[in-house]
């Protein structure tokens, strides 16, 4: 199970152009490349916290133009795009090593509590840092705003706890037969059981890397790996005492 980090695929808050981002999926496929050919079994969630972010952008930016779409659709809608990077990337990298697998991205859903506390908590950090002359002006127009780990400010979604992943059998079925699945990209859009609708929809951001703990108890698997853009897990993140953690014991954490 390898959780992908959106801030892996745009790093840079200057340089996250299509290309740059096809560049960097590249690269983060490259080490999964290996894994298959060694016949490991593999499953991938990836976040799209920059990529939502920026999405958010452009419909504030055409909403003259053109109705808006809602967090929760453009949580989809980067799910399969993030996703046919991926998949692509990785089909290209088994190609060169002659390795024969199928690969493919499912925009699946996540199952949420419509009463979980965290729904009224704007606090999961999306989009790129922002400047300081951009902050008030979000605030007036009622969006939540807040520093991240690093100390930058940042647009503030609610992100629930994930308690399912809907297609959870889908996705274990297509691993067991050797498939690469692409799954819960940008955590999932998230939804609740209704009991007169069926599933709902709601407009947040869970966490890839909860996802990615649920998805991985639903397929048992043996490795949970977590690929981001940073050294590995640090013990004081942003702040002068930061100190990474090379090895770490299921007790301590």
């Amino acid at each position: 199970m390898v959780a992908l980090g959106g801030n892996a695929l745009a790093p840079d808050a200057t340089h996250s152009s299509i290309a740059d981002q096809f560049r960097h999926a590249r690269t983060s496929m490259a080490p999964l490349v290996a894994f298959a050919k060694d016949g490991w079994r593999i499953a991938i969630v990836h976040g799209n916290g920059p990529q939502v972010g920026d999405e958010l952008v452009r419909q504030e930016m055409a909403r003259h133009r053109a109705p808006p779409l809602p967090l929760g659709v453009l949580v989809a809608g980067t799910a399969g795009w993030i996703g046919y990077m991926l998949q692509q990337s990785l089909e290209n990298g088994l190609a060169r090593q002659g390795i024969k697998r199928e690969v493919i991205t499912l925009v699946t859903q996540t199952l949420v509590d419509p009463r979980d506390p965290l729904l009224d908590d704007p606090s999961k950090p999306i989009g790129h840092e922002l400047r300081e002359e951009d902050v008030e002006d979000l605030r007036r127009h009622g969006i939540a705003v807040g520093r991240d780990g690093a100390g930058e400010w940042r647009r503030l979604a609610p992100s629930p706890k994930p308690i399912g992943v809907v297609e959870a059998a889908l996705v274990r079925r297509l691993v067991a037969a050797g498939v690469i699945v692409i799954a819960a990209g940008g955590g999932g859009p998230a939804v609740y059981r209704s009991e007169e609708l069926g599933y709902e929809g709601l407009d947040v951001v869970v966490d890839k890397d909860r996802v990615a703990m649920v998805l991985a108890i639903e397929l048992a698997a043996d490795v949970l790996m977590f690929l981001t853009d940073v050294a590995g897990v640090y013990r004081g993140w942003g702040t002068p005492g930061a100190e990474l953690i090379p090895r770490l014991a299921v007790d301590e954490a």
